[in-house]
Formats: structure tokens, C-alpha cells, sequence
């Protein structure tokens, strides 16, 4: 198992990338905290991963709240005793351009999208080095390395994401902590399933893709693994694109 015996946070685990992260991991043998505001949504993955035979706890956490993140990680190591892996999944996406866009929204969308991060990291490194190292993954998106109409905040966050990550990473890597982001194209999940009403619009959003089709969560969430898991022990500071294609021209 890639990640036997590793205890990992996944921020955002109650539904779409990060539930099937969560579930993932746990097949793969790690110890998972379902992290999320949606309790109802984070019993589900729970239940989920324990009917498979993993093992894997909720916690309620709202990812802006410096109080909640440490909550979080204290009951990381209240019931595992360590923390190896962080995956900072939480996020929002308001579409809307400049103009239109209502401060608070602004507010917001930095707030969950790159505070949480922040917060998420500054508590879970200390952890991290008390066990000499770990792996942080952060998801960021195809806006935070290209910009995208209506999607000003959206597309700002994310862009500071890829340049926290590195620098995160950066300031860690003699303490054994490899940090790194991925940056998914448009993903079949449920959400993106709501918004798109006809086949003619989930068609031309696949066809905004070379390899002409949505990617899947599953695909995602493999690359979240290797990342997190020791076959990237050589990796650090990167910003992976996983989007048929997107942002390759």
C-alpha cells in the first residue's frame, strides 16, 4: 500500500475530489480525517471508508477559522498521535468579473481558497517536523496558472495558491516537508454536474480540452496520491496540471 500507516487530513472530504481522495487514501492505507463544514456529507465518507475496512474519523472545521484548523490537527494527534500528510482541498468558485463582483464575495474567495491554506499549513508543518517530515498537496486549479473570464477572485486565490505552494515549499524542504499543488481542468463531479443543465454544454466544456472529454475525480485524486505518497519523495514545489490538455497552449 502506497501510503500504509500515514495519517493524512483532506480538508473538503464531504463530497466530489475530496471525498474520493479521502477514500483513496484509505485503500491505500492511510489513517484519513474527513475535514469539512458539511457534517452530515463528512459521516458519509466516513461510513464509506469504514464499510471498506479503513479507517477514518470527521472533524468540523470551517478552513478561514484559525481556531478550527487547530482543532482540526489537535484531534489529528489526539487520536492518531501524528500528522504525515496535509491536503488543503476546501474550496469555493465564485464566477463573476471585477465589476460585478461584490466585495464580500472578494473577501470570501481569498479567504477559503487561500487563508485556508495558509492556516491549514501554519498548524500542520510544526506537527510535521515533530515526525521528520511529510507531504502537504494543495489543489489549486487551470485558473491559478491561466486567466479565465468571469472568474476574477476565482482565478486570483488560485493564482496565489501556485505561489504559495512553492514558497512553502521552499521554506520547508530541509525539514523533510515536500509541498505541492495540483491544478485540475474541469472535473465531472457532482457540483459541475448541477450547473450544466444540457449535453450540448457538457460537450463544449469537454471540448475546451485537447483530449476532448471532462476529467474524473478518480483521476484527480491519483495524482493527489502520488504526490502525497514516497514515489515523490524527489518532488517539491510543484504546480501539476491535470487538464486534458488545457492550459498546454
Amino acid at each position: 500500500m502506497r501510503i500504509s500507516d500515514k495519517v493524512a487530513i483532506i480538508t473538503g472530504a464531504a463530497s466530489g475530489i475530496g471525498r474520493t481522495t479521502a477514500i483513496l487514501f484509505a485503500k491505500e492505507g492511510g489513517k484519513v480525517v474527513v475535514a469539512d463544514q458539511n457534517e452530515a456529507g463528512g459521516d458519509e465518507t466516513v461510513d464509506l471508508i469504514r464499510t471498506d475496512g479503513g479507517q477514518a474519523i470527521f472533524t468540523r472545521v470551517n478552513v478561514t477559522s484559525a481556531t478550527d484548523i487547530q482543532g482540526m490537527v489537535k484531534t489529528t494527534i489526539d487520536t492518531y498521535g501524528k500528522l504525515n500528510i496535509l491536503v488543503n482541498n476546501a474550496g469555493i468558485a465564485i464566477r463573476l468579473p471585477v465589476v460585478d463582483l461584490p466585495e464580500e464575495d472578494w473577501d470570501r474567495s481569498i479567504d477559503v481558497n487561500l487563508k485556508g491554506i495558509y492556516l491549514g499549513s501554519k498548524y500542520a508543518i510544526p506537527e510535521m517536523i515533530k515526525n521528520d517530515g511529510g507531504a502537504i498537496v494543495n489543489i489549486a486549479s487551470i485558473y491559478g496558472l491561466v486567466g479565465g473570464r468571469t472568474r476574477a477572485a476565482y482565478a486570483a486565490s488560485k493564482g496565489g495558491v501556485v505561489n504559495l505552494t512553492r514558497s512553502i515549499a521552499l521554506d520547508y524542504a530541509l525539514y523533510k516537508i515536500r509541498v505541492n499543488c495540483i491544478c485540475p481542468g474541469f472535473v465531472n463531479t457532482p457540483l459541475l454536474q448541477n450547473i450544466l443543465k444540457t449535453q450540448e454544454e457538457y460537450q463544449a466544456l469537454a471540448d475546451l480540452h485537447p483530449i476532448g472529454r471532462l476529467g474524473e475525480m478518480l483521476e484527480i485524486a491519483h495524482g493527489v496520491l502520488y504526490l502525497a505518497s514516497d514515489e515523490s519523495s524527489f518532488v517539491t514545489g510543484i504546480a501539476l496540471p491535470i487538464d486534458g490538455g488545457y492550459t498546454a497552449g
